[in-house]
């Protein structure tokens, strides 16, 4: 519920992302098998990247004393706007609340697709500041992780919420999938992506009866599942898929009540991966593999809840 949130989180991690280039010194690379990272490549594929000696990390602590700093910034001003918007009044004592059917699934598909997104701003952030690949994937995941079961903490003393078990499951998850990427590189080619379209942004929540913002607009949401099918073809029919082109299931909402009811609609698109545009460095590899969570506007076919064709399907 409260993913979309860490937009801000990912805003200053992108500053940081400009620092490595300039700020990293050079160390005599060595080729590691390709691993999560923000770079643009193949399965099949090495990467080079500095090597790691534990007696020598060569950490730029400037940079990571700003982004310390401004992490814990963002998380305070996230957490003092969520107080006054959710938990402040008549604040109660801890409870638990299942509510796997409130928005039909697709909140809980954002809690997964928010920890990702603040795992991979805090570890191209940790990357930024030289620290070694493994160790930025995991230290970004175990942040988000640590943010967003705060948040549920909190939504356990709210008056219209409480800890959600779902939600910090799919937090779990959502926290985990970029270490298994890391460790299972041909999840690489499987990337949990987000539109988004106001649609009930002015409307009131059914359920809190409080203003839409966006991160409870489910209906004006979507999230996709894009797939590359260049690195999962055999070869022989792989040489004639374009590297820039992949394919996405898509998930979305509408006539919600905030009690379960509504419809869930599904569908199939073309998708982009931005990590194929030829721009290259530390600092546009990062904004690359960024944009590679939004699913951009492509031709596609909703496929249950009547059949329906789209020029672009966002």
């Amino acid at each position: 519920m409260k993913t979309w949130l860490i937009l801000l989180l990912l805003l200053q991690s992108l500053t940081f992302s400009q620092v490595d280039s300039l700020a990293i010194k050079e160390i005599e690379p060595v080729k590691i098998p390709l691993s999560l990272t923000a770079r643009n490549m193949s399965v099949q594929e090495s990467v080079y990247f500095t090597s790691f000696n534990p007696l020598k990390r060569n950490v730029n602590y400037t940079t990571l004393g700003m982004l310390s700093g401004v992490t814990l910034g963002v998380g305070l001003a996230v957490h003092f706007y969520q107080a006054n918007a959710w938990w402040t009044k008549d604040k109660r004592s801890f409870r638990f609340e299942n509510d796997w059917e409130y928005a039909r699934w697709i909140d809980k598909i954002g809690h997964w697709y928010g920890t990702s997104l603040i795992a991979h701003g805090l570890a191209g952030g940790l990357e930024a500041s030289n620290i070694p690949l493994k160790e930025s994937i995991i230290w970004g995941s175990v942040g988000a992780l640590a943010f967003q079961l705060f948040v549920e903490y909190e939504d356990g003393f709210g008056p219209d919420w409480g800890f959600s078990p779902g939600d910090a499951l799919f937090d779990c998850l959502g926290a985990a999938y970029p270490v298994m990427q890391y460790y299972w590189p041909i999840l690489t080619n499987f990337q949990l992506k987000a539109s988004y379209y106001p649609k009930h942004l002015t409307g009131v929540n059914p359920k809190t009866g409080q203003k839409h913002i966006i991160i409870d607009d489910y209906e004006g949401q979507k999230f996709w599942l894009s797939i590359k099918p260049k690195n999962l073809l055999p070869d022989d029919l792989a040489k004639y898929w374009p590297s820039f082109l992949c394919i996405a299931g898509g998930m979305g909402v509408r006539e919600l009540d905030g009690s379960g009811g509504g419809k869930t609609d599904f569908y199939i698109a073309f998708d982009i991966d931005t990590e194929q545009i030829p721009l290259y460095g530390a600092g546009w590899q990062f904004i690359k593999s960024t944009l590679n969570y939004l699913h951009l506007p492509m031709p596609g076919i909703r496929i249950n809840n009547g059949v329906a064709f789209f020029g672009l399907c966002y």
